[in-house]
């Protein structure tokens, strides 16, 4: 198959090209050959000749889609606006990686495929407005929601290790009442060439199961990389400071996948197995 990646070169986007590499021609899209917020990405993906589009790219800095909206929606929404119609013109299904801010956070259980979404600041809601474009150029599509990613070179796993190696002098602060589902990239990877493989197309939620909070998560990157001894605190959301608002309450239940059979391991295995690329 012909598949094009767009955001080829980051963390989620390398993962996929990592994974479907071997049996398919890829067509590897990063910044340098798109600019998401241009309408003439949909004739550069158009002349590709894709026979499926995946489309990771995005603008993913919470606090700077709180800064700027506009950005955040021309990136986010329009962006993938242009990757669906170049879909359309393709007739190529498409993979639109969307997220957990979807959701208000507060729920009191597990957010299902098909809840209501209600995201609560900008980044939420140029993700949803992405999903709606999608939803409404195409027939055949696969909406897969992922949430606290990690896998690149700049993620929560990794800034956990550097404070580590320097803690301050009173400890680590981390915050205990936001709750969500860690999830390794090579795994939610792995999970989307299994799901392309069914041809069953709709809303997935594909993360590693289980769910924790900021803290504990936290703790478990400690404590699986040997730093247990390294004092953490945990503290209430409101107590940190930040330009975007995050939903408390976002973990993920993978419902539709699972039935399929593509299901993610645990968040603690999975976490396990990149501290071990990184050792």
């Amino acid at each position: 198959m012909r598949i094009a990646i767009t955001g080829a070169s980051g963390q989620l986007g390398g993962a996929l090209a990592a994974t479907l590499a071997d049996g398919h021609d890829l067509i590897l899209l990063g910044h340098d050959q798109i600019e998401l917020g241009d309408p003439r990405v949909a004739d550069q993906i158009a002349v590709t000749d894709a026979d499926l589009v995946i489309h990771p790219a995005a603008y993913t800095n919470v606090d700077g889609c709180a800064r700027d909206p506009e950005r955040a929606y021309r990136v986010n929404a329009l962006g993938t606006k242009y990757v669906a119609m170049a879909c359309r013109r393709l007739d190529a299904p498409l993979v639109y990686i969307s997220t957990n801010e979807i959701f208000a956070g507060d729920a009191s259980r597990p957010y299902l495929e098909y809840d209501s979404a209600a995201p609560i600041n900008t980044y939420g809601r140029s993700k949803w407005a992405g999903e709606q474009a999608v939803r409404e150029l195409l027939r055949d599509f696969y909406i897969v929601r992922v949430a606290w990613l990690y896998g690149g070179e700049r993620n929560f796993v990794r800034t956990v290790l550097r404070m580590a190696a320097r803690p301050p002098a009173g400890g680590l602060l981390m915050v205990d009442d936001e709750v969500g589902s860690p999830t390794y990239g090579v795994d939610v990877a792995e999970g989307v060439a299994r799901l392309i493989a069914t041809g069953c197309y709709g809303t997935y939620h594909l993360v590693n199961s289980g769910a924790c909070s900021r803290y504990a998560f936290c703790r478990e990157i400690l404590r699986q990389a040997g730093h247990a001894d390294v004092p953490v605190a945990p503290i209430r959301l409101a107590d940190y400071r930040r330009d975007s608002t995050p939903p408390p309450y976002t973990p993920l239940a993978n419902i539709a996948a699972a039935d399929l059979g593509v299901a993610l391991r645990p968040w603690q295995e999975a976490l396990a197995a990149y501290l071990a690329t990184l050792a």
